[in-house]
């Protein structure tokens, strides 16, 4: 997987699990189908959306061969293996290889709320060593606990395979600044999902971000529109995806209102895996209520 081949709609995939806490992998199969059938360019396993945090190294792997076998080339599969240990990530790479997966998303290390600049290079110097397939950063200030800088983001680009980033900086003078000084050379995808349509004007590639499985405007056609003159298309689409961040990450713990909202539409979620619960039923209404709002159906 080259730069060029990382673009328009990269969702990160749901893990459908039952009440016992298993991968229902009928489900994941259908979920799989109807995000290629949205317009997916490549899907991404074990990222936030997904619970990363709550599969080992075994199951995502089986979820990345599980993907690749109901893909059949029809798109590449991207796998999450941000942790905070660098033997963790290891463990996730080894997986990720052994099962096919053409690209590896990353994160600095997760949850350790500070890294030195020397702390930041040498994690990404030891994946390196770890792997030689492309890497996909990750810069997510409100998980990390930081924001990667623009330079850091070259430096890291300088010395490693990387042909891109998922960018969830909620700050559009830094999005505007690493889009101008470095979309040329990585693919620069959307991270917050009001931010895809303004993104798309910049110079983004793309996004790998929540609320797209739900709107009236396809993702696959969100790029063009997004790059044209600003319509009532873009406007309605802005504001769908804008109302459905606001209500989405205001519900529950993540990602139980994504879930919700999934089953809602008719699509084998399941519940989140503990500690997580699935979202009450007043929230589940604020759903409804949100979606009559925008004209979205729902069972």
């Amino acid at each position: 997987m080259q730069m060029q081949d990382l673009h328009g709609y990269v969702p990160a995939i749901a893990t459908p699990f039952n009440d016992k806490g298993e991968i229902m992998e009928d489900a994941f199969v259908e979920l799989f189908e109807f995000l290629l059938a949205r317009g997916a360019t490549c899907v991404c396993i074990a990222g936030d959306n997904g619970e990363s945090w709550a599969l080992s190294a075994p199951e995502r792997g089986r979820l990345v061969r599980l993907a690749k076998d109901t893909s059949k080339g029809r798109v590449p599969i991207m796998m999450g293996i941000s942790a905070p240990t660098i033997d963790a990530s290891v463990a996730y790479i080894r997986a990720a290889e052994e099962n096919g997966a053409d690209a590896l998303l990353s994160m600095p290390q997760t949850y350790v709320l500070k890294a030195s600049e020397a702390e930041l290079m040498g994690r990404f110097d030891k994946i390196s060593v770890a792997t030689n397939k492309p890497l996909v950063l990750y810069n997510s200030p409100r998980r990390m606990g930081f924001s990667l800088t623009i330079d850091q983001t070259e430096k890291l680009l300088d010395h490693h395979n990387i042909i891109g980033i998922k960018e969830s900086q909620r700050d559009f003078f830094y999005h505007t600044h690493l889009l101008h000084r470095l979309s040329h050379r990585l693919a620069v995808m959307t991270g917050p999902c009001h931010y895809i349509m303004p993104a798309f004007g910049l110079g983004a590639k793309g996004f790998i971000a929540t609320g797209p499985e739900f709107t009236d405007l396809w993702p696959s056609e969100m790029a063009k529109v997004g790059a044209g003159i600003p319509d009532e298309t873009y406007r309605h689409a802005h504001y769908q995806l804008t109302v459905l961040y606001e209500l989405l990450m205001s519900l529950g713990t993540w990602p139980a209102a994504f879930k919700a909202a999934l089953n809602l539409i008719g699509l084998p979620a399941g519940v989140p895996r503990d500690p997580v619960y699935a979202l009450a039923s007043d929230n589940i209404d604020k759903i409804k209520k949100t979606f009559d709002q925008l004209g979205i159906s729902y069972s």
